[in-house]
């Protein structure tokens, strides 16, 4: 068996760990073919995940124009403690309010850990009409876990 075959989380591991995990580097590809790579908080939106950004961002510039990502979480400090997994997708954009305010709810919830519905509303409402949101459609995951090894 290879090392990568042993070291590969099953689909059950891999959903675990996006469901733990509360943020992800994301990347999107720049006018000039470069990486846009910055950290995101997310949600998770029918076990997808799930985030928004400012509409002017330079994220959002780079999905109107072209919708692939490549989403990385990753957990451990040592080598035999290192987890994670590379999400290959594209998003679909979300720009009705109200699907801008549900994403942003679920990101907010999970960021802060909050269970106060109002609370979250109260501070999603202050930003979601600058906006927009997205679901990352996946076509292909990476995955390691490198406890597996010991």
């Amino acid at each position: 068996m290879s090392q990568r075959s042993r070291v590969a989380m099953t689909d059950d591991e891999v959903a675990a760990l996006v469901q733990e995990s509360k943020k992800l580097q994301l990347a999107t590809i720049n006018r000039d073919g470069t990486p846009h790579l910055v950290t995101m908080f997310y949600g998770l939106i029918d076990g997808k995940i799930a985030f928004w950004t400012y509409r002017t961002s330079r994220k959002a510039h780079n999905l109107r124009r072209d919708p692939r990502v490549t989403c990385l979480i990753e957990t451990g400090e040592d080598y035999f403690e290192l987890r994670g997994l590379m999400m290959y997708g594209t998003v679909r954009a979300l720009t009705e309010p109200n699907e801008v305010r549900y994403v942003g709810c679920e990101v907010v919830r999970r960021m802060m850990d909050l269970k106060d519905d109002d609370a979250i509303a109260s501070l999603v409402d202050q930003t979601a009409a600058k906006r927009h949101a997205y679901i990352v459609e996946p076509t292909g995951v990476a995955s390691w876990d490198h406890r597996k090894l010991t």
